[in-house]
């Protein structure tokens, strides 16, 4: 039974209309609503005031379908809005576009039928436990191997730099509860057809009140708790984007690659920065395994050349590179394992290591080798390059600052980045290599998440990408300095370094989303007792 609500002359009588098909086309335009709400194929910046409008359809497809098409529906909507949203992932991995919207089908599977139990235990307000619910999906979306935060609709918002204020307190998911709740209000008011809509919002104008007065609230807060930056001490930093590949080409690249990377820090050098900061695995060969070891005689004689290019700099050079290391297993046999790592040189000394905690599932990482060895022999022969996970949150020092280096997608994990600030870090440096895309709107969208990471710790964020977005962004959220994507320079800037205060959620972190969690649990506990009371007594 497709409508265990309604029968089909009193959707008629309503407005409804049934022409088959039509909740695959609503579906299809909250699917592209949804991927132009955030940076993508039509604008580089993205139109985030489209996100709160994005899931209306979705809302009244739920109310529409039956349980088994809101399955089929989860799907659908899974596989189209990954698909549009991340359709640079095409030039990524030939296996990711196989791996990240099937993954969003299998979450969208369960989640639509939440959402529609939600709107059949509460007819008249269930839009709101709605709202809540998928904030719940954002935050379980982040968890465990498969934590890919790309697409919470919150980071739609990176723009709207008075309404992310909040994300001090809350983390995104404040942020994110803001924007779909429109979506899931209107998407209930009409759920039955145009016909009833005007009644249906006159019944909920209590709740529209509450949630304009919450918005202005919120943005009122943000105006009012941006920080003055102007006392602040700065940090010169010399960002370098050497705009190559060094992983495709083998030797003859890395030899490009180091070639452009010396001539870029020596013309930045002049310019007297503090500290010169290269992307990840800038350069390829393991600097330390190849000093140590010598094995390769070309990859020695690159490596000499690079240690021997450092001593003869005044600053401290960050670089991103392959760290090899000589390791002991269970049994007792030593083998070398490598990490995503950065490097902290003086000189041609290293001062310290940071080794990459949060690897990308399947490309970087995949520790289900002996459970599904079929999996794990697919991605081998895909030319998968897996990397061992670091164990320590390290805080470098140089010219009097002190700061982390979250790697590659780890600056789009609040957890990771609140860690890092825990453990003393007065500036977030992310080194990413994002040029394999080729697009643009890959490039933005993971800037614009790093945004969320300077407001949320009110901390300067510096990023130092290979092909872009290479920029600075200051503790308010605001993008002071950057260069274009996909061009060969660098770029020298001041970067305020605030410390006065850590923020509400530096402290208690995602706090805010397992608040929402345990609410939604409760309010769907009670709503499905409620309905067998009632059904009990109604015998």
């Amino acid at each position: 039974m497709e409508y265990p609500l309604n029968s089909i002359s009193s959707k008629k009588a309503e407005g409804i209309i049934d022409i088959p098909g039509i909740d695959i086309i609503l579906l299809a335009c909250s699917s592209l609503l949804f991927a132009l709400s955030f940076p993508s194929f039509l604008s580089e910046r993205g139109w985030f005031p489209v996100a709160f409008f994005s899931l209306i359809p979705v809302f009244v497809v739920i109310h529409r379908a039956g349980w088994l098409r809101s399955v089929l529906y989860g799907v659908l909507f899974g596989l189209l809005s990954y698909g549009l949203y991340n359709f640079w992932l095409l030039k990524f991995h030939p296996l990711t576009i196989f791996i990240v919207p099937p993954i969003y089908s299998f979450y969208f599977l369960f989640l639509f039928p939440i959402l529609k139990t939600a709107d059949l235990l509460f007819p008249r307000h269930g839009y709101i436990l709605q709202a809540l619910i998928w904030v719940c999906y954002e935050l379980i979306k982040v968890q465990g191997f498969l934590a890919y935060p790309y697409g919470i609709l919150g980071y739609s918002q990176y723009l709207f730099l008075p309404l992310i204020g909040i994300t001090e307190l809350t983390g995104v998911w404040g942020v994110s509860l803001l924007v779909v709740f429109p979506s899931a209000f209107l998407g209930h008011a009409i759920k039955k057809g145009f016909k009833s809509f005007l009644p249906r919002i006159k019944k909920m104008r209590v709740a529209a009140v509450i949630y304009g007065i919450t918005f202005a609230a919120v943005i009122i807060y943000g105006i009012f708790t941006t920080l003055s930056l102007e006392d602040s001490r700065h940090w010169k930093v010399a960002l370098i984007q050497h705009n190559t590949d060094p992983w495709k080409g083998g030797n003859r690249a890395y030899e490009k690659s180091l070639n452009i990377l010396m001539h870029l820090s020596s013309q930045a050098a002049k310019e007297n920065p503090d500290i010169i900061i290269w992307s990840e695995t800038a350069f390829v060969p393991a600097i330390d395994w190849h000093t140590r070891y010598r094995t390769d005689r070309i990859a020695y004689g690159l490596v000499k050349r690079l240690r021997d290019y450092l001593g003869r700099q005044n600053q401290p050079f960050v670089i991103g590179n392959d760290d090899g290391q000589l390791v002991r297993t269970e049994i007792g046999q030593e083998i070398r394992a490598d990490y995503n790592a950065t490097i902290l040189f003086h000189k041609d000394k290293i001062i310290d290591t940071y080794r990459k905690l949060h690897l990308v599932p399947f490309t970087e990482h995949f520790p289900y080798r002996y459970v599904f060895p079929g999996i794990y022999e697919w991605l081998r022969n895909a030319d998968t390059h897996f990397w061992e996970k670091g164990k320590v949150y390290t805080v470098f020092e140089a010219s009097g600052v002190k700061f982390s280096t979250p790697i590659c997608f780890e600056d789009t994990f609040g957890y990771l980045c609140r860690a890092f600030v825990n453990h003393g870090a007065e500036v977030l440096v992310n080194l990413t290599t994002d040029s394999w895309s080729n697009s643009v709107a890959c490039e933005m969208q993971h800037m614009s998440i790093a945004v969320f990471r300077a407001v949320e710790n009110r901390r300067s964020v510096v990023r130092a990408t290979n092909g872009g977005i290479t920029c600075v962004i200051d503790p308010n959220g605001r993008i002071t300095d950057r260069i274009d994507p996909f061009i060969e320079g660098y770029l020298v800037a001041q970067v305020p370094v605030y410390t006065e205060r850590n923020t509400f959620y530096t402290r208690w972190g995602d706090w805010f989303a397992y608040g929402v969690v345990l609410i939604s649990g409760l309010a769907l506990l009670g709503g499905i007792i409620r309905r067998i009371i009632q059904n009990l007594l109604s015998r």
